[in-house]
């Protein structure tokens, strides 16, 4: 097994981290240009794994079996993707991708008229496109709290539906923001919508020609409003993220501004800052952010504050079971994360201890290892198993880790 160990030396104050592209955003915008035929053009994609590993499949369409991976958004999209084209074609992942489900959005394409059949387990990857796709019904009806990237996987066929698409939402929607991201690049394409009540319509429409520039990665960022957040007075830029974003994880500006950290709009970027702030319990939802969950349940933890966190509920079904994992390595410092009433979870701090070294496992899940990094603002010495696993979403997290001024070996 492969591990880093981080020690923190002489930190910088001030410092520049130029982030990747949104892996969201990228893509999104990959399946576009490839329903498109070309005519949506990208800028600066992504340089997150999932996106690569989406790129090269996309590139090199002759293939019969397809492996994504532990790249859970190229599953789903693909999976809609290649149905509607009626390529003959298998798409399976790695060992966590076969346990994580994808029967309601595979039983919603069924319902248009997709011919898909499982390969091992019912519900589950790895599942086989049998051929042509006609399309026998414009109405769905598919569940929203489930995960947002099956609504956005048929959302982005609608305009190229002969019938078009009528997409209706049971129950409550998670990730809200990542449906609205959706909607908001199909409308930079050329492709209007329509929203009333539960219910979201496109009619059949032609792509125009467009550049989609991919917005740097709010998730990304949420390490670094951690580091800062666990200092005494440091400052990070982060050119090119706008206020007016289209990505939900943007939320973590007022998250954080709850730890003390200020965040400065301008032209350029963004500029991130410790300042003596008096922190106010409460409940925070991660319904509609729930990837920023665990960068913000780990501070709170390591800060001793008895935080509650609500919107948790996809977080078992990731590349990982987030919360057991949560709830195994903050032991280490002797913190509990403890449900306290159904999907509402709180930090016990009673028994925190800061060691002088402390090892963490990531569970092949990339978002662990850069959520406790910042650990090592606290304790001298910290041990990240596996730490490959940040190629997912942030290939350069470390070289970036290091320009603060922290020793990595």
């Amino acid at each position: 097994m492969e591990s880093i160990v981080i020690q923190k030396a002489e930190l910088k104050q001030e410092e520049t981290i130029r982030l990747t592209g949104s892996k969201s955003e990228s893509n999104r915008a990959l399946i576009l240009s490839a329903l498109s035929q070309g005519k949506v053009k990208i800028n600066n994609l992504s340089s997150a794994a999932d996106t690569v590993t989406l790129n090269g499949i996309l590139n090199h369409p002759e293939k019969d079996i397809i492996n994504v991976g532990p790249a859970g958004t190229a599953m789903r999209f693909l999976t809609a993707y290649y149905a509607f084209k009626g390529k003959e074609v298998e798409i399976t992942g790695s060992d966590r991708m076969k346990q994580r489900p994808i029967g309601i959005l595979v039983n919603a394409l069924k319902s248009l008229g997709a011919q898909i059949s499982y390969l091992e387990n019912d519900g589950y990857p790895p599942v086989k496109i049998n051929g042509a796709f006609e399309q026998t019904h414009q109405h769905i009806l598919i569940r929203g709290d489930i995960s947002s990237q099956f609504l956005t996987a048929l959302l982005m066929l609608g305009n190229s539906l002969k019938q078009g698409l009528q997409l209706e939402i049971m129950d409550e929607l998670t990730s809200k923001p990542y449906v609205d991201m959706t909607l908001s690049m199909l409308e930079q394409c050329g492709i209007n919508y329509s929203w009333e009540s539960d219910t979201i319509e496109i009619t059949p429409q032609e792509f125009k020609p467009t550049t989609l520039t991919i917005e740097p990665d709010w998730s990304a960022a949420s390490y670094w409003y951690s580091v800062v957040a666990l200092s005494e007075n440091m400052k990070v830029h982060l050119p090119n993220l706008k206020k007016d974003s289209l990505q939900g994880d943007s939320a973590i500006v007022l998250i954080m501004n709850l730890f003390g950290v200020e965040t400065t709009f301008s032209e350029d970027g963004i500029t991130i800052e410790k300042v003596v702030h008096e922190i106010k319990l409460q409940t925070l939802d991660f319904k509609e952010c729930p990837d920023l969950a665990q960068t913000v349940i780990v501070c709170s933890a390591l800060q001793g504050k008895e935080f509650s966190f609500s919107g948790l509920e996809t977080l078992k079904i990731k590349e990982t079971d987030r919360i057991l994992a949560l709830q195994t390595e903050l032991g280490k410092i002797g913190v509990k994360l403890i449900e306290t009433q159904a999907d509402v979870y709180q930090l016990d701090c009673q028994e925190l201890a800061i060691p002088n070294k402390i090892t963490i496992a990531t569970y092949e899940d990339h978002r662990m290892a850069m959520a406790f990094a910042p650990m090592a603002m606290m304790i001298n010495e910290v041990t990240i198993e596996e730490y490959k696993v940040v190629e997912k979403s942030y290939p350069h997290f470390w070289e970036d880790f290091k320009k603060l001024g922290f020793q990595i070996e």
